[in-house]
């Protein structure tokens, strides 16, 4: 009777180590993939070699101009560019493939960025542009909300 009872518990705790065990080595795979993945993904956005002054001083000048309060922004999606005009600084900027144009009525640079820093800038761009929309959205809506109003109380 003993050894039917143990055989039972046994044969039990067994399986029932086994799917902690199973769930315990799908967990650690998993995150070994998650981990070497971001690792090679990071490895192909890291610059090659060390970032020229160019680069350094093209991408302050862009978040800079990103931030700035007079900076128009636009998209053209056709082609993928993105413009900032910023008519106090008399600066253009366009983003176009990982290049960057930086046009004053006097010089004009073209420089390229590393996909890190390229990668960025657009999220920073497309935010920034992104909340801009939302206010524009807002604007609209805040708008069509009070004449709605008065409809409902010119019909009443």
């Amino acid at each position: 009777m003993n050894k039917i009872w143990w055989n039972e518990n046994y044969s039990y705790l067994c399986l029932n180590k086994s799917k902690t065990m199973k769930k315990f080595f799908k967990r650690l795979c998993k995150r070994i993939y998650v981990k070497y993945t971001l690792w090679i993904h990071y490895r192909a956005l890291a610059p090659k070699g060390k970032k020229t002054q160019n680069e350094a001083i093209c991408n302050a000048i862009c978040r800079k101009m990103i931030s700035h309060k007079d900076s128009k922004f636009m998209i053209a999606p056709l082609s993928e560019k993105r413009y900032i005009k910023n008519a106090t600084l008399n600066l253009f900027v366009v983003f176009e493939d990982r290049q960057v144009s930086i046009t004053n009525h006097v010089y004009h640079y073209d420089v390229r960025l590393c996909e890190r820093d390229w990668y960025k800038l657009i999220r920073s761009y497309n935010e920034k542009t992104e909340d801009l929309r939302m206010g524009y959205e807002n604007e609209i809506k805040s708008q069509i909300v009070h004449s709605l109003s008065k409809i409902l109380d010119k019909i009443s």
